[in-house]
């Protein structure tokens, strides 16, 4: 009797038995990043009532970070300013201007303007301001580079892989404390020298485990 299928055929269902796992694998992975942090938060720049830019307060008018945010060196939780805050200007600079209508009418009605938060974490995530700029870990290791930013957005995926990273070597985002808010800071050619002797200055021994974030 002639043979139907070509001798090739015999190999089928070892490549089944190779393949259907390979492509289930690739679909599990394909399914798990486009749902990660690093694909859904990355890039996220939510609109808010008032167009505020950093771009302008901190990258041109100099403006530092805790003037707005004074709470990051002795809190876990960064404030957002009260509308005073930037009343402090804006009572006499651009007083009249359509896009700070929002801010004027905060300000007369003493209702607290409703900022849309960026930098999100889950409820189950604890994640302590304080302790990481005492540590001397600059605003740009999670923020990225706000003093360029018109809108801000995010730029790191805030993940319990990517914080972890740093957990495990902590060294290239060490700087001096003075410098924390510094975006312009550059490393000296000595960093690693400087980052050990931080280290071993503070004790800074960065938790792994899971209760250090999960509580």
């Amino acid at each position: 009797m002639s043979q139907i299928f070509p001798k090739a055929t015999n190999w089928a269902p070892l490549v089944l038995a190779i393949a259907g796992p390979a492509v289930g694998i690739l679909a599990i992975a394909g399914v798990w990043y486009f749902f990660s942090p690093e694909f859904t938060d990355v890039g996220y720049a939510p609109e808010q009532p008032i167009p505020y830019s950093h771009e302008l307060h901190v990258g041109q008018l100099g403006l530092d970070c805790r003037y707005c945010h004074v709470s990051v060196e002795t809190s876990a939780v960064s404030n957002i300013p009260p509308t005073q805050t930037c009343m402090n200007c804006h009572t006499v600079i651009k007083r009249d201007s359509e896009l700070l209508a929002p801010l004027q009418e905060s300000a007369q009605n003493d209702k607290p303007l409703r900022w849309v938060r960026v930098h999100n974490l889950p409820d189950y995530s604890f994640f302590d301001h304080s302790v990481h700029v005492r540590a001397g870990v600059g605003c740009v290791s999670c923020h990225g580079r706000i003093d360029r930013m018109e809108v801000v957005e995010q730029t790191e995926p805030l993940s319990m892989g990517w914080c972890l990273d740093c957990h495990r070597n902590p060294a290239p985002h060490l700087r001096p404390t003075e410098e924390v808010t510094n975006m312009d800071w550059i490393p000296p050619r000595d960093h690693a020298a400087f980052a050990a002797q931080v280290i071993e200055e503070k004790n800074l021994k960065p938790p792994e485990d899971c209760t250090a974030c999960h509580r």
